[in-house]
């Protein structure tokens, strides 16, 4: 599926009209596809979902130490260009768990995942979990979409990385 510009510059509010104009075609195409907006936007979100969840996993298996640590970035960069998915992965107008089960559960499989293998290669602290890890996305993307300081990753990877030495927890 084709990335909907509209959703990812106006999030969920867009009207189906002005997708329809951005596809090229009428708004009852739209609906012989997608019999409601909602239903369209579930698609995209979870396309999008699908495609970040395959980078992630591509760059953990070449570093499974950084893994977490590109797709949090990446995460965050998404939340500058794409309100539709920022939306959605806030729960702002769209519940994932509840419009798409499947997908929301892949996602935090990969997120347990990618958290594993760092916590195994001693770049995340064993006490961070994937609600940490949801969370810190919500935040990143607000602050990338609004603020456009991509320096906090500098200070999300202090926290997250386990101290050394003897005030080590």
């Amino acid at each position: 599926m084709p990335k909907c510009e509209t959703f990812a510059e106006e999030g969920a509010g867009v009207p189906i009209d002005e997708i329809a104009r951005w596809a090229g075609v009428g708004a009852g195409t739209i609906y012989r596809h997608f019999p409601t907006k909602e239903s369209l936007f579930q698609a995209i979100v979870a396309d999008r979902l699908r495609q970040v969840a395959e980078r992630a996993r591509d760059q953990a298996a070449l570093d499974p130490g950084e893994g977490l640590y590109a797709f949090l970035t990446h995460m965050a960069e998404q939340g500058a260009t794409d309100l539709g998915l920022t939306e959605a992965f806030a729960g702002i107008g769209f519940d994932l768990a509840t419009a798409l089960p499947e997908v929301e559960k892949e996602f935090t499989d990969l997120m347990a995942d990618l958290l594993a293998q760092a916590r195994r290669a001693g770049t995340v602290r064993s006490d961070v979990d994937v609600a940490d890890v949801q969370t810190l996305i919500v935040g990143l993307q607000a602050m990338r979409r609004f603020s456009g300081d991509s320096q906090v990753m500098r200070v999300i990877r202090a926290g997250l990385t386990p101290m050394r030495g003897p005030n080590a927890v």
